[in-house]
């Protein structure tokens, strides 16, 4: 999904384009698609490609080379996924990356995280931090875990994507359990098909957490997010 407008400073534009963790993010000098799948490659213009993990309904080897071919960006893969990608993508555009990494993509940096998500077989999540110091968590499919209280201290997330829905175990519930451990400023309730699934998260986190921001999003909008202040 495609994003035309640029955000001002200290703002992100997202679009989530399919019921998974399929997001694409836009800041003011940087475009990253996060696990394109379910979408036309058609006019997408994108500087970086992150995939968390290896499911159908997150990597799509064919879709990561038309991109490419079209954008020559960069992509960024756990290390199952980049080893299906080594034929495809050139080694010098092909970051395989594991919990510790960091990835620059031009002033915006990726630093590769733990994922909560047992089926896969190297699953990762990513912190985004935008040139102006934005942070953004996408979680990918993961169930929450204790070291996210020290991401959320360490990092204060403006921006959390949480998994509500659909990989094994999630729930509304540990959705929220991520807001709350994570502690951001807004809290996306992704990854699932049921609009009941979102309202029950937020529903939780105007109980437990009103000082989160809950933003239910719809896909294929356009949302835009603020640094906290």
């Amino acid at each position: 999904m495609s994003i035309e407008q640029v955000p001002s400073k200290n703002e992100i534009l997202f679009v989530w384009f399919n019921h998974y963790a399929g997001v694409t993010i836009k800041t003011p000098s940087e475009t990253l698609i996060i696990d394109p799948v379910d979408v036309k490659s058609k006019n997408l213009n994108v500087d970086a490609i992150l995939i968390s993990h290896e499911h159908y309904d997150h990597f799509d080897p064919s879709l990561i080379s038309e991109i490419h071919k079209q954008t020559k960006c960069l992509v960024a893969a756990d290390q199952t996924s980049a080893k299906r990608l080594r034929n495809i993508i050139p080694a010098e555009k092909l970051n395989e990356v594991q919990i510790g990494s960091e990835v620059k993509i031009g002033d915006v940096s990726v630093k590769v995280e733990k994922c909560n998500h047992p089926p896969a077989a190297t699953p990762v999540s990513f912190i985004i931090t935008s040139e102006d110091g934005l942070k953004i968590f996408h979680t990918a499919d993961s169930l929450p875990f204790p070291e996210m209280t020290v991401l959320g201290e360490r990092e204060k997330f403006d921006l959390v994507f949480c998994t509500v829905g659909i990989a094994p175990g999630t729930s509304p519930q540990t959705g929220a359990d991520i807001a709350r451990l994570t502690k951001p400023r807004v809290a996306v309730p992704y990854h699932t098909g049921s609009a009941a699934d979102q309202k029950k998260f937020a529903e939780i986190l105007k109980r437990e957490l009103p000082k989160v921001n809950c933003l239910i999003p719809e896909v294929g909008k356009i949302y835009q997010v603020s640094k906290r202040t």
